[in-house]
């Protein structure tokens, strides 16, 4: 009788996610650009805890850390990101960590793409319950990780169920397109692509980087654009995102044509529909049009 419901279940899910796809707009593919069906498929387990930067609440790791199974937590904290990480001084950055009861605490951390790629480095993502980034500089995470085999366990550990998270540099990195810098006109490259179908901009209304975040958009039509606060978090679980912390998070939609941009700003305890929002934004993807904003008067991260 079990067996049956199990089964049952199966084909029930099977046929949601079906009838999803028949609702996809017309010219979604499978590719970077337009990854409606990948968000999907890849929001199913895991959990993402992405903060714009700031001071971060204790709220936003209680989260994280119960996400990764609070007491039985086995945590993996990536410090590349940060200019600190090769001194004393980034025990500044893990003394919050050390002091939260977890089951294992491991620190890892190469600026060696080949190191990135052993797997004896890598072992302890193989299996972790969370992962965290610290802030500093995005590319440095991109440029050692990308295409490796700790990459590769990363998004192991969301498949898993588990969580992953980051701060500031550790937000950019999330998404499938990253702003590397600018003040703008931003420079783009690649992310981990751990949530795919958008573009996460951090310190974002205390650094006013609506422009920059809208020049993104504008380069890469489809995607959904989070603008993350200092102090604001965003958690996100299947295609559920909710708004945690101490300030606001605003989701962008580039313009189409005859429509300006989209904004909707979220504060702390609102939630959004991420498919909702990315089916919207692929909507856009044919008819773009220009719109700027406020300069920006701050440039990097």
């Amino acid at each position: 009788m079990l067996r049956t419901i199990r089964v049952f279940r199966s084909l029930i899910a099977a046929a949601v996610f079906a009838g999803l796809l028949i609702f996809v707009p017309d010219g979604i593919d499978d590719g970077a650009d337009t990854p409606t069906v990948r968000l999907l498929l890849s929001l199913s387990r895991g959990t993402l805890v992405i903060c714009g930067g700031g001071e971060m609440s204790d709220d936003v790791l209680d989260q994280f850390v119960e996400a990764a199974g609070g007491d039985s937590a086995r945590v993996v904290v990536i410090t590349t990101a940060t200019e600190t990480a090769d001194s004393d001084e980034i025990e500044d950055e893990l003394e919050s960590w050390r002091a939260r009861k977890l089951a294992r605490l491991t620190v890892l951390h190469t600026r060696s793409r080949e190191t990135a790629n052993d797997p004896e480095f890598a072992s302890p993502l193989a299996d972790a319950t969370g992962v965290w980034f610290v802030g500093g500089n995005q590319a440095w995470l991109a440029d050692t990780y990308l295409g490796t085999v700790s990459e590769q366990l990363i998004h192991g550990v969301m498949r898993r169920g588990g969580v992953v998270g980051g701060i500031s540099a550790g937000a950019a990195i999330m998404s499938s397109v990253m702003i590397l810098n600018g003040e703008t006109s931003p420079e783009m490259g690649r992310g981990f692509g751990l949530l795919p179908g958008t573009v996460i901009d951090q310190h974002f209304l205390a650094r006013h980087r609506q422009e920059r975040l809208l020049g993104a958009l504008a380069a890469h039509p489809g995607m959904v654009g989070l603008g993350i606060d200092e102090g604001a978090a965003v958690v996100v679980r299947g295609c559920r995102m909710k708004v945690v912390g101490d300030s606001d998070v605003v989701a962008c939609i580039s313009p189409a044509s005859g429509r300006p941009a989209k904004f909707e700003t979220l504060r702390p305890g609102e939630q959004a529909n991420l498919l909702k929002l990315s089916l919207s934004a692929n909507k856009t993807r044919k008819t773009q049009a220009p719109v700027r904003l406020a300069a920006s008067d701050s440039a990097g991260d």
